[in-house]
């Protein structure tokens, strides 16, 4: 014969409550009593008796429904006890009013040497997928420059006018205080240096070939990297926090077009003034300390610099700007449009940005430097 339905009578004796309980106490029963349940706690009592002799049978949602009326009087200061518990009800009544906390099993440790090659695949698997995403985003501004050759009026003067003169104008001052220390601090250690051997007048050579080739352009790349990289960041990744990105694309604008590539042709465009710019002030700098330091000149400077510095020297670092600026815009744009979610993943992506832009200028100044050498420029 089936069991009869979950049922309960509660009944109030000299200050105790008395709830009986009886029939199938399943699932069905506690979605059927729950509520009815919940409403007979009740301070008034000074002790509550649960009487399970009439339950026939029992399972898990039954046992946490009772075990949670118990604790309903408990929390109303009613203390509150079983009776009549059969023995084929009492373990699991046990376990739920009881119970045993798992602790969780820490994973084994790997050895340090397999953990190291873990770490070292994992950073490999990342640095590729960065790499491919790189070239991906590669090809899209790719694309963007082709569309625009065919149809010159897709390009957004306005925008890029207005990103040289951040990029570019703005970025004078800073570009020119740093770039003529730089010429000062060169100077004064190569006189330093040289004057061990009697050659300090070879500061010219050091000066003039060092910042035309190399620490112009680089010291400019890295400061445009660190500033015009990363408002590059932070405007596009503040774009997609506000979902102006979304906005662009369902009115049917492409954010490469409107956003990456005016940014991309006006960095391009304006890092081989910054670095002309760049070299003359360092230069200056340097002859400002070889006029102090030797007693050199201005025209005795500028005839030393003539004859030790070659025009391949200049073409050099003038090759290297508009790459180091594409670079820079190409980093800064592609991890504004990754940026997802709050602005403390604008700050992240940004950071991303910069440390990722200075890496590869660096990078692609090994490059140049090896295959400059190799050509004998």
């Amino acid at each position: 014969m089936a069991p009869s339905p979950g049922w309960f009578k509660s009944v109030h004796e000299d200050d105790r409550a008395l709830i009986a309980f009886g029939g199938s106490w399943n699932l069905a029963a506690v979605a059927r009593l729950e509520a009815e349940l919940g409403a007979l706690a009740s301070p008034s009592a000074r002790e509550a008796v649960l009487d399970l002799s009439a339950v026939e049978t029992l399972d898990a949602s039954g046992a946490w429904l009772l075990a949670r009326t118990r604790a309903a009087f408990a929390a109303k200061g009613v203390p509150a006890r079983y009776t009549g518990i059969k023995d084929a009800h009492a373990a699991l009544i046990e376990r739920i009013d009881h119970p045993v906390e798992i602790q969780p099993v820490a994973p084994p440790k790997a050895p340090p040497f397999i953990a190291l090659l873990a770490r070292l695949g994992d950073g490999a698997t990342r640095a590729y997928s960065e790499s491919l995403d790189i070239v991906g985003f590669l090809g899209l501004i790719v694309a963007a420059l082709a569309r625009s050759a065919r149809s010159p009026q897709r390009v957004r003067l306005t925008s890029v006018v207005a990103h040289v003169e951040r990029a570019g104008l703005n970025a004078l001052p800073i570009v020119g205080l740093l770039s003529f220390l730089i010429g000062v601090v060169l100077a004064y250690q190569g006189v330093d240096q040289l004057r061990n051997f009697g050659a300090e007048t070879f500061t010219v050579n050091l000066a003039g070939i060092s910042i035309l080739r190399e620490i112009g352009v680089l010291m400019t790349a890295i400061l445009v990297a660190g500033r015009s990289g990363s408002a590059f960041t932070a405007q596009i990744g503040t774009m997609r926090v506000r979902e102006e990105v979304d906005a662009m694309r369902t009115l049917g604008l492409d954010p490469i077009d409107v956003l990456v590539l005016p940014r991309v042709l006006a960095l391009t465009f304006v890092m081989p003034f910054l670095a002309f710019y760049a070299a003359i002030v360092g230069l200056f700098g340097a002859g400002m300390s070889a006029l102090i330091l030797l007693d050199m000149s201005p025209v005795q400077f500028v005839t030393q610099l003539n004859s030790a510095v070659h025009i391949n020297h200049f073409w050099v670092g003038m090759i290297k700007a508009p790459v180091f600026g594409f670079l820079i815009a190409l980093v800064g744009c592609r991890y504004g449009l990754k940026v997802k979610g709050s602005a403390e993943n604008v700050g992240r992506r940004t950071t991303q940005a910069v440390v990722e832009s200075i890496f590869l200028v660096i990078v692609f100044d090994a490059i140049f430097s090896i295959l400059f050498s190799r050509l004998g420029i």
